[in-house]
């Protein structure tokens, strides 16, 4: 080819690919697709600006959205949100709209992980004909799956787990021939899983579980599944009949390309093991994971069989049995192939043995006391994951571990370490490979004592913990970190006084947590000796809970700092007018020192990436521009105690994000503007605290509420009815308004109810039978307001009541003798759950309230200055109340007070007394709650810090 050939070719070639790219930049996307996703966007809660970008003309250049190069059409809708972690993307929620049936190209479509709120999968779904790819999971919808998902002739992907879907599973799937993966784990499907699914011949992956009680059910003895020849993935969790069937198993271990199989929480154990000795069967050699966890096998024997149906197996789960004793060569014949094992939360005691190719060994929460073999460390050649959280591990087991030279991470908290921090820093580190190694080390909630002692000789630590343990003293200024640290949370100990230079020298630290101890310098101090290269480096710092002093520093050239935690100190003085915090902080907690000034548009200058901010119980005043719109968007909004009004602020306008807002305290004087009421009830608001103010006369509904506090304002009028449709409305706190007629019968509907508390208005008329509904109600308070009529028989109903307020009203008749039931009064222990660990307090009550002691509180009841009459019910519970609690009802009798005689009644005397004296929640009482909301298996709620105050 000559060279002038070559050369017209080329520019051919040239002309050719400008035309394309020409074309690609001519590509517009269809109008009537354009409006159809526009009608979509306006029927969505988009509160986190996922689809910001759906404004320009070409809407395939959204975020999300791809076209087809040649036709323009719609291919694609990528529209996953991070429900609940939503911090970093946010969720979609509000309604899906039928206008998605516009796209009639359309092949792929991902809502995962956005929050429908419990709606009904759409059955329009099933007219998206070209659909390739659904997922819907984690989405909270609820109902049944619609039959019309099964016309969907083309589909190859569909995923609905982890949503609140019951009923059976449609029958009609068995017609989506094309069909390769299915996920529906994580519902609450209690019927037949139908055998019509045997006709999806080309699934490869297929996961049924689900998490209702009752469990789903295979038919036909789980012949269908023999058909499923290309399956590579199965789960059957929570199926309940497998541990009846063996014919089931076999037809399992004959699948020819089964890699994963998972049968957890299907009522295996040692029983099915044992009856299944004649049932001669063996896996597929393909078969390398088996999650067999939250059974109930016992005996070790579990090694054997499962070595003697498998024999390549990688991965074996059998965490949360009944596992006891000791396990040493039992599963001797696994290892040569076993790279991860889970043995967590069982009730083993012995482990020895393990000669073995493990790369990650997860003995946590069992009875084990150490390792029986000084050179455990010798045999375990591979291994680069170990937890043993949770045993009775001792600093003299450290020693088995110290020659595993693969070992990346150890997992030491909850174990029985007494001793002082340098010895067991030298006990681990002091011979051996593992100091060179390790790169994740946590000691927490041990009781180790001492003071910090230099840990520099793990050359490669990245991540430090040793929260909760008993280290005290000053930092030495000889102490050292690794040069790779990147996080290191020494919280929950009695540290004292600053921090020293070395820290701030550490180059690659992250996150520093030293909160909950006694350091007591100056702030100012500390933010100097941080300031070497960690200023550069440093995300995270949490110094809250201590007793450090002085005013705000500049922390700007903290340059990296995402969230600062200064909460709960002794800081003080005026905070500077020309203070700026760092443009890429995300999470500013400051409350409850002694700060106080001015803060300004300045103070927020470049602080787009805000999104949680906590001032209060400080002195500060939030004075803005009139017309200033932040550059940030707020989650949770804290501002108590900070003044805000008189006015209602306006900059909480342009605030389209928040579900937590508590600005109450803030000397605000005003109506509420109509725009807030709308902004709560389409934001989804979760919390509202705007008591302690001076706001008149405005009700709105207010959509998704769980806490709920308006007390303490000048509100007039009746409880409006539709505060019945607050169906998650945990918390209602009225307390010292003005309103007036009865308790409204839409209430009723609120049967999430754990707290009401309409104290201290004009309400009249009786307590409403509908009361005793209301299983969660742990704290009632009716007290001063004008109520009248006897108690109703269906108060006796309340089984979780613990604090009970119906004083200073117009009550009349006898006290139910059913009130001695109320067994609540009585228990000693509740429990709540958070994060990795559970923590016990008494009805999740705070030991002291104002002047009352936990009993007091815990057995409380106050039914007194009504006009009651006859004798008090017999029962521990009632007679162990003071008097004080029947006082000043006249023809009231029996233990506590005068017994009744015959003829009459004895009456007790007439005491002049101030109402406030005998009233529950008076002037300066504070009660402070942590309750574990459990509100479905894909949500639960924990709220912290409940509190009614009256000043």
């Amino acid at each position: 080819m000559t060279k002038s050939v070559r050369f017209r070719l080329m520019i051919f070639m040239l002309f050719m690919v400008s035309q394309v790219v020409h074309a690609e930049q001519q590509i517009r996307c269809l109008p009537k697709e354009r409006e159809a996703l526009l009608q979509f966007k306006a029927a969505v809660v988009d509160r986190y600006g996922m689809l910001s970008s759906w404004t320009t003309p070409d809407c395939c250049q959204w975020q999300g959205i791809r076209c087809s190069n040649l036709t323009a059409h719609i291919l694609s809708l990528h529209l996953p949100g991070e429900y609940p972690n939503f911090i970093q993307t946010g969720y979609i929620s509000g309604e899906i709209h039928e206008s998605l049936i516009k796209l009639p190209q359309l092949e792929y479509l991902n809502l995962s992980s956005n929050g429908f709120g419990y709606k009904k999968i759409a059955e329009f779904f099933g007219s998206i004909r070209n659909l390739k790819y659904l997922d819907l999971s984690s989405c909270q919808f609820g109902g049944e799956i619609p039959s019309q998902l099964g016309s969907l002739s083309h589909l190859k992907y569909l995923n609905l787990a982890w949503n609140d879907l019951e009923g059976s599973i449609p029958r009609q799937f068995g017609n989506l021939s094309q069909l390769q993966h299915l996920d529906l784990r994580n519902n609450m499907f209690f019927l037949n899983i139908p055998s019509q699914l045997g006709n999806l011949t080309k699934l490869e992956q297929l996961c049924l579980g689900c998490t209702l009680g009752k469990g789903m059910k295979i038919e036909d003895g789980g012949q269908w599944l023999s058909n499923l020849l290309s399956l590579t993935h199965l789960c059957l969790d929570y199926v309940s009949n497998l541990n009846t069937s063996h014919t089931l198993l076999q037809v399992i271990a004959k699948l020819p390309e089964l890699r994963k199989l998972s049968l957890a929480a299907s009522s295996l154990s040692d029983h099915f093991i044992l009856s299944s000795k004649h049932s001669k069967f063996n896996f597929s050699t393909s078969l390398s994971v088996l999650h067999l966890n939250d059974n109930t096998f016992t005996s070790p024997m579990v090694f054997q069989w499962v070595s003697n149906i498998t024999s390549n197996l990688v991965e074996l789960d059998l965490s949360n049995n009944h596992l006891e004793g000791s396990i040493s060569s039992h599963f001797d014949m696994l290892m040569h192939s076993l790279r991860h094992l889970d043995l967590s939360y069982n009730y083993l005691e012995w482990v020895s043995n393990i000669t073995s190719n493990l790369v990650e060994l997860d003995l946590s929460r069992n009875h084990l006391e150490g390792s029986t073999s000084s050179d455990f460390g010798l045999r375990m050649n591979s291994l680069r994951h170990l937890d043993l959280s949770g045993n009775n591990f001792k600093p003299r087991d450290l020693k088995s571990f110290i020659n595993i030279c693969t070992l990346h991470s150890l997992y030491l908290f909850e174990n029985n370490f007494i001793e002082g921090l340098p010895s067991i820093i030298g006990n681990l580190s002091s011979r051996g490979c593992v100091r060179h190694s390790l790169q994740e080390l946590d000691l927490s909630w041990n009781q180790i004592t001492g003071t910090l002692s230099d840990i520099s000789v793990f050359s490669s630590l990245k991540s430090l913990f040793l929260n909760e343990n008993q280290l005290s003293g000053r930092i030495h200024e000889g102490v050292k970190l690794p040069s790779t640290l990147e996080d290191f949370s020494i919280n929950s100990n009695s540290f004292e006084g600053g921090i020293p230079k070395s820290f701030g020298n550490a180059c690659s630290l992250l996150s520093l947590d030293m909160g909950d101890n006694s350091l007591s310098v100056e702030l100012p101090m500390i933010i100097s000796h941080l300031s070497g290269c960690a200023r550069y480096s440093l995300q995270e710092l949490y110094l809250s809970m201590n007793q450090i002093n002085g005013t705000l520093p500049d922390f700007s050239t903290f340059t990296s700092l995402k969230r600062l935690y200064l909460s709960k100190n002794m800081l003080n003085g005026e905070i500077p007018k020309d203070i700026q915090f760092p443009p890429k902080l995300e999470e500013l907690y400051i409350s409850s020192n002694s700060l106080k000034g001015v803060l300004s548009d300045y103070h927020f200058t470049n602080m787009s990436k805000l999104h949680d901010l906590d001032l209060s119980d400080n002195s500060f005043a939030l004075t803005f521009t009139e017309n200033w719109v932040s550059s940030f968007q707020l989650f949770t909004i804290k501002l108590r105690s900070c003044k805000l009004g008189p006015t209602f602020p306006k900059w909480l306008q342009a605030q389209n994000n928040f579900f937590y807002i508590d600005i109450s305290k803030a000397a605000i004087s005003d109506i509420v503007p109509k725009w807030f009421w709308a902004k709560l009830s389409v934001q989804q608001v979760m919390t509202m605290n705007i008591s302690y103010n001076n706001l008149r006369d405005c009700w709105r509904q207010l959509n998704s509420l769980v806490y709920l506090d308006l007390s303490h304002n000048n509100f007039s009028g009746k409880i409006p009815m539709s505060m019945g449709s607050l169906l998650d409305l945990q918390a209602l706190l009225l307390r010292n308004n003005n309103l007036v007629e009865g308790i409204p019968f839409s209430l009723r509907n609120c049967t999430e109810l754990v707290m009401l508390d309409i104290s201290e208005n004009k309400l009249s008329g009786s307590i409403p039978d509908w009361i005793g509904t209301k299983e969660n109600l742990k704290i009632l308070s009716l007290g001063k307001n004008q109520l009248s009529g006897s108690l109703p028989i269906e108060v006796c109903c309340l089984i979780n009541i613990q604090v009970v307020d119906l004083s200073i009203n117009n009550l009349s008749g006898k006290i139910p003798k059913c009130i001695k039931n109320f067994t609540s009064m009585v228990q000693t222990t509740s429990s709540i759950y958070g994060g990795r660990h559970s923590y016990s307090y008494k009805y999740g009550v705070t030991e002291t309230v104002g002047t009352y002691n936990l009993k007091e509180l815990l057995t409380w009841k106050d039914l007194s200055h009504n006009h009651l009459s006859g004798e008090i019910p017999k029962g521990t519970q009632l007679q162990s109340f003071n008097k004080s609690s029947y006082e000043d009802n006249l023809d009231l009798c029996g233990p506590p007070l005068e017994k009744c005689i015959e003829d009459g009644f004895a009456q007790e005397p007439n005491v002049e007394v101030d109402e406030d004296e005998y009233s529950f929640f008076n002037n300066d009482f504070f009660i402070s709650m942590a309750i574990g909301f459990t509100l479905s298996p894909s949500r639960t709620i924990l709220l912290r810090d409940f509190s009614i105050q009256a000043r």
